[in-house]
């Protein structure tokens, strides 16, 4: 057992994982969530996610060794100032947040060493385009990478546990530099799915495309941009706000690197097209070695949510 209470503030898809795998690893002997929407707090307790289900900060924070941001980033300002009067001296506070400046300024404006308090940030780089409590599901994180940001507000003592911790859940663990974390999801993370929202509207939007037909043939690169853009708009949006500088920067290397592209094609430049793909082409080998994509835990997500449906039905 590594923590004798733990809170999740954030019921989602990440969070609801996360629960799954501390009361199924026996991690924490008491786990708290909360959520400010009554709606997941019911999916909450049907689906036995935690000992206590609650929209009271105080409740769900009071006494925890650890407490999880799992909500989306701009809201954790204010979360941190409100749980500080309830949490006990020397608790743990973690994250799991795609952007590691913003998310972790804001917390430790209320939360840090001088207040009594230790901070460790935390990305656990899994997901899937679904949200909400009844999507997640405990496999989510087996195989990937989770990344810790320690800062000045860090123990080691506090790391090794948070490692233990995603460990247990099936994943990897690293630790980054915070600003160089937001550096690369930016260009593996960020940028992606800005281009899919951009490229799923663009398309939606294109003058005399009959809707049908869009969605009547898209088993192609259309479809799994589709895939990704269905991802949830609350959390995303907030992705670029927070992680703008960098993002900015990259939309801009993109667009020079686009027109560069139009130029190729408009002047028959072929040798220049094969040679990019040929290029990139090397890069998804590189990926598939990495096993950074396993059809296996992809067919894995399939069933197991295939199974839950079928609960459902019955």
């Amino acid at each position: 057992m590594l923590f004798a209470k733990a809170a999740i503030l954030g019921i989602g898809l990440i969070g609801s994982s996360l629960a799954r795998n501390l009361k199924q690893n026996q991690d924490v002997r008491e786990l708290a969530v909360y959520d400010a929407s009554p709606a997941n707090l019911q999916k909450a307790r049907e689906l036995a996610l935690a000992d206590i289900c609650t929209d009271s900060l105080p409740e769900a924070v009071k006494e925890a060794d650890v407490v999880i941001f799992a909500t989306p980033v701009c809201s954790f300002g204010e979360l941190a100032q409100q749980i500080k009067s309830y949490l006990k001296k020397g608790a743990i506070i973690t994250d799991v947040g795609s952007v590691k400046q913003y998310s972790l300024q804001e917390i430790e404006k209320y939360l840090n060493k001088k207040e009594g308090y230790i901070v460790v940030g935390g990305h656990p780089v899994a997901g899937t385009e679904k949200s909400g409590p009844e999507n997640g599901f405990a496999s989510l994180f087996k195989g990937r990478w989770c990344i810790l940001t320690p800062d000045e507000n860090s123990t080691p003592e506090a790391v090794a546990l948070l490692t233990k911790m995603w460990e247990h859940c099936g994943m990897k663990v690293d630790t980054m530099e915070i600003a160089h974390h937001d550096k690369v999801m930016a260009a593996v993370s960020h940028l992606p799915q800005l281009i899919a929202y951009s490229i799923v509207g663009t398309v939606a939007d294109l003058e005399g495309y009959e809707h049908k037909e869009i969605i009547k043939y898209s088993a192609g690169g259309f479809r799994d941009f589709t895939r990704i853009a269905g991802s949830d708009p609350t959390m995303w949006r907030d992705v670029f706000l927070t992680n703008k500088q960098t993002v900015l920067e990259l939309i801009q290397r993109f667009v020079e690197d686009l027109i560069a592209l139009e130029r190729n094609i408009r002047w028959d430049e072929g040798d220049k097209l094969f040679n990019l793909f040929k290029r990139t082409q090397k890069i998804r080998k590189d990926v598939i070695e990495a096993k950074q994509d396993q059809p296996e835990h992809e067919k894995r997500i399939l069933e197991e949510l295939g199974a839950k449906n079928i609960d459902k039905a019955e």
